[in-house]
Parts: C-alpha cells; sequence; structure tokens
C-alpha cells in the first residue's frame, strides 16, 4: 500500500521564512509513504526521522527497539533513484539535487522482520531541512572563529544564494509551463484544421453521393 502526500510547507519560494518542514505520521505493518518535495537544483537536503511503536499494554507510543528500521527512497523529477538505503529506528539522510523539480522521499519499514511489529502501528516524526537550513552555523561559527556580524553576514549570503537557486527554478516552471501551454494550443489548432478538412471531405462526398441518387432516380 503506498500513498503520495505533499509535506506541509513545500514551497521552497518561501524557503527562507521557514526553516525546515517537520511532521509525524503513522505507517502501517506494510504500508509505503512518499512525500513531495520541491526542490531547486543543486541544493541539499537533510531530513532526520525518529520512530515510536505502539505498545498495546500502555496503550501509548514508546521508542523503537534497535532492530526496527526504516528504508528511505529518494527520488528525482525523471523518477531515477537517487538514494535508496536501509536505516535504523532513527536516522539522518542527506542528498543533493542535480535536477530541479518535484523529488519524491518514500519510507517504510521493515515490519516483514519484526514479529514484534507484527499488525502494529509505528508513528514517525520527520524532519525536512532544505538549502541553507540544512548548514549548522554555530558549529560553522566554531570552527570559522566567526563573530557575530560575521555569521549573521554568512547565513544572509547563503539566503541570498538559495532565493537566487529558487528564482532560476520559478523561471524553469514558467519555462515548462509555456512550452506546454504552447504545444497545448499547436495541438488544438492542427484538431480544429483537422476537423475542418474532414467536414469539408464529408460535404463534398455527400453532394456527389445525392447527386448520383438523383441522376439514377432521373430527378435530375
Amino acid at each position: 500500500m503506498m500513498l503520495c502526500v505533499p509535506a506541509a510547507g513545500v514551497l521552497l519560494v518561501l524557503a527562507w521564512i521557514y526553516p525546515s518542514t517537520a511532521l509525524y505520521f503513522h505507517i502501517g505493518e506494510t504500508e509505503k509513504k512518499c512525500f513531495i518535495e520541491e526542490i531547486p537544483d543543486e541544493t541539499m537536503v537533510i531530513g532526520k526521522y525518529r520512530t515510536q511503536l505502539w505498545d498495546k499494554q500502555t496503550s501509548s507510543f514508546l521508542p523503537s527497539t534497535p532492530g526496527l528500521g526504516m528504508h528511505v527512497e529518494i527520488k528525482d523529477p525523471d523518477t531515477k533513484i537517487i538514494l535508496s538505503r536501509q536505516y535504523g529506528s532513527d536516522g539522518r539522510f542527506t542528498f543533493t539535487s542535480h535536477t530541479p523539480g518535484e523529488h519524491q522521499i518514500c519510507l517504510h519499514s521493515n515490519s516483514t522482520k519484526m514479529a514484534l511489529f507484527a499488525g502494529g502501528k509505528l508513528r514517525v516524526h520527520l524532519d525536512i531541512q532544505v538549502g541553507e537550513h540544512t548548514n549548522n552555523y554555530p558549529e560553522i561559527a566554531a570552527k570559522d572563529k566567526l563573530t557575530e556580524l560575521q555569521l549573521r553576514v554568512r547565513q544572509l549570503l547563503d539566503q541570498v544564494e538559495q532565493i537566487q537557486k529558487e528564482q532560476n527554478y520559478q523561471r524553469y516552471r514558467e519555462e515548462r509551463f509555456r512550452m506546454t501551454s504552447e504545444s497545448t494550443n499547436q495541438r488544438v489548432l492542427w484538431w480544429s484544421i483537422a476537423q475542418t478538412l474532414i467536414l469539408i471531405v464529408t460535404g463534398i462526398w455527400q453532394m456527389k453521393h445525392l447527386k448520383s441518387f438523383f441522376e439514377a432516380k432521373k430527378l435530375v
């Protein structure tokens, strides 16, 4: 069973306002869930997740056992797999987009290997960070010995770079939409011409057929 749902806040033109996409969802034993992220090209994406297993005795979600893991699969807009890997009950995955567009992030559990999870329910907390929000600025400041002003300038430069990527992506989408519209208009035009020609040919044939009919009946 596969569900495909858009993650909240994936409009990357506002990514510099919203630092990340964080949510949680429930997943069944054989269930696979996918999320769509619109990502510009050459943009880093970091995903973090943790799982909780439903406990019938306490009627609550408890931290999952180490043996229970998640399989993460990521496809680019051309449906090419750019990441497919098995992780543990808590994990972190990273990838860089090389093609602008909708990237599909799918997760499913290795529940078939866990008798403990048989027929159970799993809660997955997922946090997706895109672009400059993947940077750990306190760590960068400590490593490069940056002042508060220098760090702020670094953050602004990263934001400007990300906004430029998003603008390029929006232009790319507009170009694709324009090409699709032109192609559709051209097909509609040719279809209209074909319909007109068919009507003309049909009319000529009917006139000839009626003329032959009347001549055969000696009405003309």
